[in-house]
């Protein structure tokens, strides 16, 4: 079955669709009201990777989100159901919001990932980020420490 996945921004009628992706990703998903409220900031910038199979509905696969923090953009999701990991589409989300982000302004990035997040960890690196800081104990469900990655401007 061929599938076309298509990026693009986040929309208030995709939040259903996300939840699914934060709770099957995250140990700390966030909840409906976190998106819907993000989703009216002006600088809060989040995408959607949607599948569309030939024979079937478009499913929502994968998310990421930046907040753009005086042109420093704050990473907070980047998500792809475990199905669909594999096939490059973190790598698209991620190149469309940095992207898109730098042509409103954004000229660094930073982002926390699990410090055993290897497959992230090497995604990040790919597109420049540079690992800085540890935030010991950061994560719940395991316990595990954060890497803080930054891309900085060039």
């Amino acid at each position: 079955m061929n599938e076309k996945i298509t990026v693009r921004r986040m929309t208030a009628e995709d939040i259903e669709q996300v939840l699914e992706v934060e709770r099957a990703c995250f140990s700390d998903p966030w909840s409906r009201d976190v998106f819907n409220a993000t989703l009216l900031l002006p600088y809060a910038y989040y995408y959607v990777a949607e599948i569309s199979p030939e024979n079937g509905e478009k499913r929502i696969v994968g998310e990421c989100g930046v907040r753009d923090i005086f042109g420093e953009g704050e990473i907070t999701n980047v998500a792809v159901l475990y199905d669909f990991r594999g096939k490059g589409i973190a790598k698209r989300m991620l190149e469309t919001l940095l992207i898109e982000s730098s042509a409103k302004g954004v000229r660094s990035f930073t982002l926390e990932v699990r410090a055993g997040n290897r497959p992230a960890i090497e995604l990040y690196r790919g597109f420049g980020f540079r690992t800085e800081g540890v935030r010991a104990n950061f994560y719940e469900r395991p316990m595990e420490d954060a890497l803080i990655m930054w891309r900085r401007e060039r």
